[in-house]
């Protein structure tokens, strides 16, 4: 178990480099949601990433760091490392999306593009660093990573007050971020049901969770592209999710198409499909512990595809306006 002491670190390290991010009530819903994609990286990622690299000491930094990432955790590497005067190395996807890749290499990271999908990115990534000998700074599977990640969750026992909601609904890829939130939760004492939510198309973590072998999942292109991939095997996740998480939905791709038009359309906040699952759970009915809170994890959705799926909501509407 990761010591509560470096969630309390964690906070105070954050406190000078990530964004204290705002909750917002949704009476209509019953649903607070916490809008990390107001991150100064678009997402939460910068948390764990920070954390991590903040914590090694001088010589690990000033040899490559290296990871892997579908964009977000790259982009906190790269943040990170360019603050901390050190190099990062990153492994993508071939299929990452191209505004993350771009944001990566803005931010000084050389992204190494691999063919495959994360899983063969985050294989690539591990082999150069083990062969190398340079810091692999896990999206995931690393306790400062985690304890940064956790960050999110002590500041929902801070900004709900009373904490009065029933369940807390996290989106799930490796595990990082709801271990994080979950273990935050536990340190203060607060009881809560922890949900996690995937997508159909990415449903790695919710074949482990069910006691079934990540090899059991046939991934499909998803709009949820920061949720997908295998799990690093004796990844320290896997433990904590079983042991802390409640429940791990599925939702549909058209779900999460409808809720990223929602948030936009109703919040007037841009998110990407990664994080649009929770709220798509919500708007499918599938989370009835309510009031619930949403960890809206980031929003670095390629512009493009955004506009296309305003103008397709849109042109439904219309059409459904001229048949009434």
């Amino acid at each position: 178990m990761i010591p509560a002491e470096w969630l309390v670190h964690a906070q105070s390290v954050l406190a000078e480099w990530a964004e204290r991010t705002p909750v917002t009530f949704d009476p209509e819903l019953q649903v607070y949601l916490k809008w990390e994609n107001q991150q100064l990286t678009g997402s939460f990622k910068l948390r764990g990433a920070f954390n991590k690299i903040a914590s090694l000491l001088p010589w690990e930094r000033e040899r490559d760091l290296v990871t892997a990432s579908a964009g977000n955790h790259g982009m906190g590497v790269a943040y990170a490392a360019r603050e901390m005067g050190a190099k990062a190395v990153i492994f993508a996807s071939e299929h990452a999306v191209s505004k993350k890749v771009q944001a990566m290499r803005d931010l000084g990271a050389e992204v190494r593009l691999v063919t495959g999908g994360y899983t063969e990115a985050e294989a690539a990534g591990l082999t150069y660093s083990h062969e190398s000998g340079l810091t692999w700074v896990s999206p995931y599977n690393d306790g400062r990573v985690i304890a940064g990640q956790a960050t999110i969750g002590l500041e929902l026992a801070e900004q709900i007050q009373p904490f009065n909601v029933q369940s807390v609904v996290v989106p799930v890829g490796g595990g990082g971020l709801i271990s994080g939130v979950a273990l935050a939760l536990r340190s203060k004492e607060i009881k809560v049901r922890i949900i996690g939510v995937q997508s159909e198309a990415t449903a790695v973590m919710h074949a482990v969770f069910n006691g079934q072998p990540q090899e059991s999942v046939v991934e499909a292109p998803s709009l949820a592209d920061g949720l997908s991939g295998e799990i690093e095997r004796g990844s320290m996740t896997i433990p904590l999710v079983q042991e802390l998480v409640d429940d791990i939905i599925l939702v549909s791709e058209p779900s999460t198409e409808d809720a990223i038009v929602y948030a936009w359309e109703k919040y007037n906040q841009i998110i990407e499909g990664s994080a649009a699952v929770v709220l798509a759970a919500v708007l499918t009915g599938k989370i009835v512990q309510l009031p619930a809170a949403l960890v809206i994890s980031g929003g670095n959705i390629q512009p493009e595809v955004h506009q296309t799926l305003i103008a397709r909501s849109s042109g439904k509407s219309n059409q459904a306006g001229s048949q009434k």
